[in-house]
């Protein structure tokens, strides 16, 4: 997912293809398991809403085949690759209709929760699949207090404490975001008259030196000017900086709700 003036993480950053790789490395593993879970993808017709840095449009593409479709979408591609084996589409999910439809596969992952409309965008993709085609829906759901497991002591505790609760009570909630959004995307899917409707949860421990410590990082850098307005100081910044490095701080990754659902 990218970036217009009201999303917080915008793809024409430096930071982005970094992000996107951090991303790939946190989310892909649980992501392919539940694209495998759905069936042969042979010949299948693939959207990938919000695709970013498109390693899983890239994965889509070789499990369809030639006689598939993938296409990747993102409201600013420029680190979707042209030759992945997959079509590039610049596209604005929320004022435009869904492209191309019908659709046998339509994933999104960390694209709901950041879109205002995401009722009506939500509507919009289910009306897009073909009959028996799935939805599958992929969120963080970051609205939960207690983040730090370990840390060198506890000053520094209380700092990524406050970090996360500026980062999903103040600064992505300003921007349009809903952090705990995921958390309602079953019933959402059974609202909009899917069928079959599963959700698995997963999270896992994140280490200073690992992708999803390294995200505190990327976070500060597209975002600093966000949690210099809150209060937080540059050497505050620097020193969480750092932190996402530290192997002494363990955090608790955000739980992911991986939601799917069939059109009948």
């Amino acid at each position: 997912m990218t970036a217009r003036a009201s999303y917080s993480f915008d793809n024409d950053d430096p930071v982005a293809a970094g992000r996107h790789r951090l991303l790939a490395a946190v989310l892909d593993p649980f992501t392919v398991e539940r694209l495998t879970a759905l069936g042969d993808l042979t010949g299948r017709r693939c959207l990938e809403v919000g695709a970013g840095g498109g390693s899983i449009a890239a994965w889509l593409a070789e499990r369809t085949g030639a006689a598939g479709t993938v296409l990747a979408t993102d409201l600013n591609p420029r680190h979707l690759s042209t030759s992945g084996g997959y079509a590039v589409l610049r596209h604005d999910l929320t004022t435009e209709d869904v492209p191309q439809p019908p659709w046998d596969l339509i994933h999104a992952r960390l694209v709901l929760s950041h879109l205002p409309g995401r009722a009506d965008v939500l509507t919009r993709l289910v009306a897009a699949l073909a009959p028996g085609g799935t939805l599958l829906i992929e969120e963080w759901v970051s609205a939960y207090r207690g983040l730090v497991l370990a840390a060198p002591d506890p000053q520094t505790a209380a700092l990524v404490e406050r970090y996360h609760d500026t980062l999903v009570g103040r600064l992505l909630p300003g921007n349009g975001g809903d952090p705990g959004w995921g958390a309602t995307a079953h019933a959402a899917l059974l609202a909009a008259g899917l069928t079959g409707v599963h959700t698995e949860i997963r999270a896992s421990s994140w280490p200073g030196g690992t992708a999803g410590a390294r995200l505190i990082a990327a976070n500060i850098a597209q975002l600093r000017a966000g949690f210099r307005d809150a209060g937080f100081t540059d050497e505050e910044l620097d020193r969480l900086s750092a932190l996402a490095e530290d192997p002494r701080l363990v955090i608790r990754g955000h739980f992911t709700y991986a939601v799917a659902g069939r059109r009948r």
